[in-house]
């Protein structure tokens, strides 16, 4: 989880293959309109995310304890609740990074449709993860395998 240029991505697709396990990208999940309204620097609302947050609780529910990694900003702790009453296992990894950090990786980003003029939204709608949910923050502040490392390292605790 994390805003988007926190490297959930290219950390989660990393993470999967060394766990061997399925990976999904969470914005393979987003309705056309939804991916439309993003390009045009409008940010979703609950209402727009609540069939993309079904569609990736019912990937999460189908899994039936195999395991899998995917990505999600789940921003709001409202959104993560929803997608652990589909999977009660779910453990959340926050890839957590300054805004400036994650403003010049999305400024090197090419061919996405979220634009860097929504980053601001996604810090200000950010709930970062409470004591009581399954989860970990890993920082971002490094290369994407140190990332990954760190994100094993929580799993493992």
């Amino acid at each position: 989880m994390g805003v988007s240029g926190s490297g959930k991505t290219t950390v989660g697709t990393r993470l999967a293959e060394r766990l061997a396990v399925p990976y999904a990208e969470a914005d393979d999940f987003h309705p056309p309109g939804n991916v439309a309204k993003m390009a045009a620097g409008t940010p979703l609302t609950d209402e727009d995310r609540a069939p993309w947050l079904d569609a990736i609780a019912e990937w999460l529910a189908g899994r039936g304890g195999a395991g899998g990694v995917v990505t999600c900003s789940a921003l709001k702790r409202r959104y993560r609740d929803r997608l652990r009453s589909a999977a009660p296992g779910v453990f959340f990894l926050h890839l957590d990074g300054s805004p400036e950090l994650v403003a010049r990786r999305l400024g090197e980003r090419r061919g996405h449709f979220m634009p860097p003029s929504l980053l601001r939204s996604q810090f200000d709608a950010l709930e970062p993860l409470h004591d009581d949910e399954p989860g970990a923050a890993v920082g971002i502040d490094g290369s994407p395998e140190e990332t990954v490392e760190r994100a094993l390292a929580a799993l493992a605790r």
